[in-house]
């Protein structure tokens, strides 16, 4: 006999619980509506959000540049254009995404049919960092559009130029009770983690990633969490120098350093060091002092995002050539404009913080290393590192790094790249991150894969095998265990 009480759709917070009580009970309220919606209606939502970024292009560079100096162009490149590329992507394939996926049938099953068919995962938080915070709060939004669901937005307190154009942009586009962005310190976010989300979209450090499971769990939460650790760079004797010095420089001080998959070390095969180096040297001038002004001179050069940041970087630093490390390029730091030069460390100790933390900042430590086997233990003696970077020109070398060393992503012969790529999915494995995002990852990630089997009415093999069970029913089912 069935209960005599029916339980709620779905749990609703009391009113006096949560803040935010009343803008998740709207959202809840209007996300059957969502839900109903088909690929066009979703598309023509995706079409208005990139036609805002288009015509505010002006805007979210201004509160880039306000936030922490983030050049325009870096801007372009690493908001902007990403975030137009999910969503073009996103609308090409959304209609086949959301059709039904029809699978093969066991013999066993003869006589049914299956498919696996989406639906929406319901009200879902996106809380985005600071060091990329429009893009990586319109990325993730980007799917949970595609995907049906209604969505809140925490957007990083530390840049507040861009939270409060995220809210604008929300309000423009959106009725509240489709997207809504709830700007705020830690107090907020905490409010929010009490609430009992349908999937949470975390972008941060794996310290605050841990709080975020934790609260998910409460409510048994889905969560894609987004986090970091210390990729390494390994460039060995056959890589094409010149080549590997440009990308290096590009991936690695690109924002100021302050990118989850920036090389956070290098590891350089010995005979190369040297050359390396010196192309290295070269190249951060021609990119940050061509008319030899000084790096800090440069438009071309992004700042710490606060003096928190800073000093935590600064200290590093300083520990490391406390402890005996040479500074092979750069080394200067100026706490009135949050800027640390693009610096290169040699001779680095272990136990320096700059090899023990997540560096997120323009420092880049390197070690040396004699054979291939060495680099990779050094690599998997740590946690696992969010992304990967192989430069070599031989196969052997790229096959063996690879397939021994585990990484949440990898690219060869480049850096930072792989996440403009929107058919690889983005993520990390272990302590640098839990699920995947971009593209159909991404749509995947807010969506529930509803597995479906259809019967036939009347007979079929399994009622053979009711009980009871007779010695005719225990031979069909021996039958079934030997062939089928």
């Amino acid at each position: 006999m069935l209960p005599t009480a029916t339980l709620p759709a779905a749990p609703a917070p009391p009113a006096s619980a949560n803040q935010f009580a009343a803008q998740f009970a709207a959202l809840r309220a209007h996300a059957p509506t969502l839900r109903a919606e088909d690929a066009a209606a979703r598309r023509h939502r995706l079409a208005r959000l990139a036609d805002w970024l288009r015509t505010h292009r002006t805007e979210i560079q201004q509160a880039l540049f306000q936030d922490f100096k983030k050049p325009p162009e870096e801007t372009d490149l690493s908001e902007i254009w990403p975030s137009l590329t999910e969503i073009k992507h996103t609308s090409q394939h959304l209609k086949r995404w959301l059709a039904r996926r029809k699978v093969p049938t066991p013999l066993a099953l003869v006589g049914a049919r299956g498919w696996v068919q989406v639906e929406p995962k319901g009200v879902v938080l996106i809380i985005a960092p600071w060091n990329y915070p429009f893009y990586l709060a319109i990325d993730p939004l980007v799917s949970a559009i595609a995907a049906g669901n209604a969505v809140v937005i925490k957007p990083a307190e530390q840049t507040p130029a861009t939270s409060a154009l995220l809210r604008r942009l929300a309000e423009e586009l959106f009725r509240p009770e489709e997207v809504l962005v709830l700007e705020g310190g830690r107090e907020v976010a905490t409010e929010l983690l009490r609430l009992p989300w349908d999937h949470i979209f975390f972008t941060g450090s794996p310290q605050i990633g841990k709080i975020v499971m934790r609260a998910a769990a409460e409510h048994l939460s889905s969560v894609t969490l987004e986090l970091g650790g210390k990729s390494p760079a390994i460039v060995d004797a056959t890589a094409n120098l010149r080549d590997a010095a440009e990308k290096l420089v590009w991936g690695k001080f690109l924002n100021a350093g302050q990118t989850c998959v920036a090389p956070d070390y290098l590891l350089v095969q010995a005979s190369v060091q040297a050359p390396l180096l010196a192309e290295m040297q070269r190249v951060i001038k021609k990119h940050y002092n061509a008319d030899g002004e000084g790096i800090k001179q440069s438009g071309s050069f992004a700042r710490l995002v606060n003096a928190h940041h800073f000093a935590r970087v600064a200290a590093l630093l300083e520990d490391a050539q406390t402890r005996g490390a040479t500074v092979a390029q750069g080394g200067s730091v100026d706490e009135h404009q949050y800027y640390i030069e693009p610096t290169i460390l040699t001779d680095v100790p272990a136990g320096a913080a700059v090899l023990e933390e997540e560096i997120f900042g323009p420092l880049l430590p390197v070690l040396a290393f004699e054979e291939l086997s060495d680099a990779a233990a050094y690599v998997n003696a740590r946690l696992k590192p969010l992304a990967q970077y192989v430069f070599t020109t031989s196969t052997a070398n790229r096959r063996y790094l690879l397939d021994t060393i585990s990484a949440g992503g990898a690219a060869v012969n480049e850096t930072i790249m792989q996440l403009a790529h929107p058919e690889l999915p983005f993520g990390g494995v272990g302590n640098s991150g839990l699920g995947k995002a971009h593209g159909h990852a991404g749509f995947l990630a807010f969506s529930n894969e509803k597995s479906v089997l259809q019967q036939r009415v009347g007979f079929t093999g399994i009622k053979s095998m009711y009980p009871p069970y007779t010695s005719k029913v225990k031979q069909l089912i021996g039958w079934l265990l030997k062939y089928l």
